[in-house]
């Protein structure tokens, strides 16, 4: 048993009646007395899980990517059928794209922190010193990072399809982060507020599914409740930015109002999928 003494205690009083000090230094002191390491910081942190994540994953990119551009694609071609042109067209070769990032951040990310949570994986984590929020935006940016190559692909495949110009797909270089940590965080949430993995990979299933039906079906074409839906999936102002690119004369006001909204629901999901871990690490 170690004996810290009592001089590095928070608020501990010393001989002559003066107080220790701040609770910032004598924490510290507790724990270089204790023989523990320094308190990580976020960045760093982030860091590390995410190289950690994305070494992990790397094993199975090439079938995740595969299966999630496949699907992407063979959605556009089934929709040729009936999409002639114009703001349909717009609207199918946008959110096929997005799709791909919904596939990835939100479907496999929920199964993740569904397994991750039901095998006892958050208690290696929870004896890290890492903080919560580390370890779900490094998760969630590993899994949205193998969204880019197959998001790419079928950008420029819809464009070929449809006849769509392609001067404007630098968008995504905005659109893939800023959709892919709003899904994300829905997804590492949905995962980790699940009671059993199966919740978890049905909800994540679900959650794909909202984006395939309210992100790829052009929205004219939907009851007026359906749209208010779509309104409330996290991806739709991806989608919507990068569908506004594809016109003769985009309104780039209206574009960086949908992505600083997109932006803003990140960040929501984000912290709603931290505050989730710490709720399942605690239990």
């Amino acid at each position: 048993m170690s004996v810290v003494p009592a001089e590095v205690l928070p608020g501990a009083a010393r001989a002559d009646g003066s107080r220790s000090g701040h609770g910032t230094d004598t924490e510290d002191g507790v724990r270089a007395v204790a023989g523990l390491g320094p308190r990580a910081r976020l960045w760093p942190a982030l860091a590390a899980v995410y190289r950690a994540q994305l070494s992990r994953a790397r094993v199975a990119r090439i079938p995740l990517l595969f299966v999630a551009t496949f699907q992407s694609v063979g959605i556009m071609v089934l929709m040729r059928g009936v999409v002639d042109g114009g703001d349909e067209a717009h609207a199918v070769v946008a959110g096929s794209s997005v799709l791909v990032v919904a596939f990835v951040a939100l479907n496999l990310l929920a199964q993740y922190f569904g397994q991750l949570r039901a095998s006892g994986g958050l208690d290696h984590y929870a004896t890290l010193p890492v903080p919560p929020a580390a370890v779900v935006l490094g998760a969630a940016a590993a899994y949205a990072s193998f969204t880019v190559p197959g998001t790419l692909v079928t950008a420029v495949v819809g464009c070929m399809l449809f006849g769509l110009p392609l001067t404007h797909l630098w968008i995504l270089i905005a659109v893939i982060p800023l959709a892919g940590a709003a899904l994300a965080g829905l997804g590492a949430a949905l995962g980790l507020l699940a009671p059993r993995p199966e919740l978890a990979t049905l909800l994540g299933q679900l959650g794909m599914s909202a984006a395939l039906l309210l992100g790829v079906l052009p929205p004219d074409r939907l009851p007026l409740v359906v749209q208010y839906a779509r309104d409330l999936l996290p991806s739709t102002y991806g989608v919507e930015a990068f569908g506004l690119t594809f016109g003769a004369d985009p309104d780039w006001g209206v574009v960086l109002l949908d992505l600083a909204v997109c932006a803003g629901v990140g960040v929501a999901s984000l912290a709603v999928a931290t505050w989730a871990y710490r709720r399942a690490a605690v239990r």
